[in-house]
């Protein structure tokens, strides 16, 4: 028999890419529900009222689960399981009228933007600038910047058209600062005209200027100025000019907050973040910060369930946010 099950407001209640094997029924309380339009991009947020049903598609379907789901205030919750709920809907014709009546204008909806979709070409390529910035940072021997930059293409664009020259970039910087020492770099920096802590005083070219800013903010970070890395973040979030920048600015502001030991905030910004961005590229990453922040606040079931989610996600086991929860889970399980 379905029981209820209680949400706090902020908890998620599942996660896009989760089994979808329940439908659920919200009692009382409201939820969100977060998923990307496949036309623009953006995330998309449903309400569900008491009394409505959500999960149905991926559970009846025998899918993972399509969007992200929070409490967005206190909530009560009815689980069935597909035979359970077969059996509801059989009894009350009502709930089957309402579920065509969904899914019929969600298709209707999906066929328009597939065709909207296959009309336009999209010009912009964000990956080509994002390895180019790397290029610039190895060109001039800002192996630190380099290797970041390189990094976070490799997380954006896994299999991109440079994934495997951004992989040898990326090699190569490492070696440079391990050959280098910290010493030897930072005499180094002076005098090629890089600032001590091994980036560049001038910017790469035919940068926006929210791109600009956005690594000026990496490099604080590199310097362990948290603090001002985070209001340089906040201030491109706060802008909204460059949807590109403020994607990534979001998570670098919740990795200020966890560097800055403020694991409460970190764990609130993370919860918007992947209510904002259900896929993110850095979600992964986002997760295991919210799984420490929950162990470094001795609340270890909840920095447990986070590590087992980032072991259930899809991708390579040798990852190394993967690595970082199997070891973590086994501490906190030894």
């Amino acid at each position: 028999m379905p029981k209820p099950q209680q949400f706090k407001s902020g908890q998620l209640i599942y996660f896009q890419g989760d089994p979808g094997d329940k439908v659920l029924i919200l009692q009382s309380g409201k939820v969100n529900l977060t998923y990307q339009d496949i036309e623009t991009g953006q995330d998309v947020h449903d309400l569900v009222q008491p009394g409505e049903f959500f999960g149905v598609k991926s559970a009846l379907g025998r899918y993972p689960r399509e969007e992200n789901a929070m409490a967005m205030q206190d909530a009560t919750v009815m689980t069935f399981t597909v035979p359970e709920f077969e059996t509801l809907a059989m009894a009350n014709t009502r709930i089957v009228m309402k579920m065509l009546t969904v899914f019929s204008n969600q298709l209707r909806k999906i066929h328009k933007q597939v065709s909207s979709l296959m009309e336009t070409e999209d010009q912009q390529n964000p990956e080509a600038g994002l390895f180019s910035v790397g290029e610039y940072y190895l060109k001039n021997k800002n192996y630190s910047q380099a290797r970041y930059v390189f990094s976070r293409y490799l997380t954006y664009y896994p299999s991109g058209r440079n994934a495997l020259q951004a992989a040898n970039n990326l090699q190569q910087a490492e070696t440079a600062l391990a050959k280098a020492g910290a010493s030897q770099a930072i005499a180094g920096n002076s005098a090629s005209g890089q600032n001590a802590a091994g980036f560049a005083q001038t910017p790469p070219p035919d940068l926006t200027d929210t791109a600009k800013a956005y690594y000026d903010a990496v490099s604080l970070i590199s310097q362990q100025k948290y603090q001002q890395a985070y209001l340089s973040f906040k201030k491109i979030v706060d802008a909204n000019e460059d949807a590109e920048y403020v994607a990534k600015g979001t998570f670098e502001i919740g990795h200020c907050f966890f560097m800055m030991n403020k694991f409460e905030e970190c764990i609130r910004y993370y919860t918007m973040m992947i209510t904002r961005y259900p896929r993110h590229p850095d979600l992964m990453d986002a997760l295991f910060y919210m799984g420490q922040s929950y162990e470094r606040n001795n609340r270890k079931d909840q920095a447990q369930t986070f590590y087992k989610k980032i072991l259930s996600m899809p991708g390579d086991e040798e990852d190394g946010t993967k690595v970082k929860a199997k070891r973590a889970l086994r501490a906190l399980e030894a």
